[in-house]
């Protein structure tokens, strides 16, 4: 059998295989409070054969947010709106991860009270748009505008507000959180040389980038403990004008300090895009050296890749994003070598349950 199959442990969680569900902005809470909802609850448990489900990226305060109707987990509403998902995912099997981010500088007055957003300097992010609802249900991407540099209070309370939502999701049912620390958000602007331009202890070295990463982390561990944490880093990722020449040193470097925390796993936010960059194979045998504990990958990871990544050793569970949302049933399609259903693009934001809970099961329609 594929060792995409097989039954594996995270920290003291049993999971029923290694397929994760990757994290995904859908954008369905219910308003006001971007809370959410029955809805979401069916969406999560549709899919909960994986062995693991990561959430869609949940904000951890008013400020922390980029785009429109993505949810939170830090008012009593939310988090009572959460509770009837993580019951969903734990009914079918799945352990369920609740993705905390803050967006820093990839966001709009829009979401700040008409002022600027926050980002470790004063560089507005070239060619970055975030997603906008009109209150209609309809949605423009709308260029990001030059943030504003965070000072040493913005990063203190930031650091409180990770760990207080790290908190309130577990009271919301979650198994652990994760730290997204990828794909050009905050604590990604802060590890990068090109978004990083501090003078301060938080800008310059390698020492200096990870900083921040590393004040979030020990804050969450000492929030709910680190068997309990994740973080998501994507080195080889620069869309969202993150083009660093010295990122990948800095991952590795930081991820021999996430070891000696023991944390939960690592999960490797790779490209997916058609010509998207390889991932150097050296690169894996030498975080894999680094990182002990579970390393997650994703990125348009066939059955085939996933069992070569797994096999070899790079990795302990594979996610899967797209796949998850055009078929509900993705593990049982693997496994059995159905064909998958295709994505229709034009729902991912925003909407009903159109194009969201209603993509049926290859039962259903054979």
């Amino acid at each position: 059998m594929s060792k995409l199959f097989q039954k594996t442990h995270l920290k003291s969680l049993d999971l029923q295989n290694r397929v994760v569900m990757a994290p995904m902005t859908r954008a369905r809470t219910s308003q006001p409070g971007n809370v959410p909802n029955e809805m979401m609850a069916t969406y999560y448990r549709q899919r909960a054969t994986a062995g693991l489900i990561i959430s869609e990226a949940t904000q951890i305060s008013d400020d922390s947010q980029g785009y429109s109707f993505t949810p939170g987990v830090y008012t009593d509403e939310q988090v009572k709106g959460w509770q009837p998902v993580t019951k969903a995912a734990h009914d079918q099997g799945a352990a369920i991860f609740c993705q905390l981010w803050h967006v820093g500088r990839v966001s709009h007055p829009r979401f700040q009270n008409g002022e600027r957003p926050i980002a470790p300097s004063a560089l507005a992010p070239v060619e970055t748009k975030v997603w906008i609802s009109d209150g209609k249900g309809n949605g423009n991407m709308v260029d990001c505008i030059q943030p504003r540099e965070m000072t040493q209070t913005d990063i203190e309370r930031v650091v409180k507000d990770f760990a207080f939502s790290a908190k309130r999701a577990v009271e919301a049912g979650f198994d652990g959180v994760e730290i997204h620390g990828g794909n050009g958000y905050l604590i990604d602007q802060f590890l990068r040389t090109n978004s990083n331009k501090r003078a301060d202890n938080y800008g310059g070295t390698r020492k200096n980038r990870i900083r921040f990463l590393l004040d979030v982390v020990d804050a969450v561990i000492e929030a709910i403990g680190a068997d309990k944490v994740g973080v998501r880093l994507a080195p080889f990722i620069t869309f969202k004008d993150m083009d660093c020449p010295d990122i990948v040193p800095t991952i590795l470097e930081a991820s021999k300090e996430l070891q000696a925390r023991d944390i939960a796993y690592m999960h490797l936010s790779e490209a997916d895009w058609d010509d998207a960059p390889v991932i150097p194979e050296r690169f894996r045998i030498e975080l894999r050296e680094i990182f002990t504990n579970t390393i997650i990958v994703a990125g348009s990871y066939t059955q085939e890749r996933a069992d070569e990544v797994l096999t070899k050793g790079y990795a302990d569970l594979v996610a899967f994003g797209r796949p998850f949302v055009s078929n509900p049933d993705l593990v049982s399609r693997l496994k059995n070598d159905y064909a998958l259903a295709d994505l229709d693009g034009a729902t991912l934001f925003g909407g009903n349950e159109h194009g969201y809970i209603d993509y049926p099961t290859f039962s259903e329609i054979n």
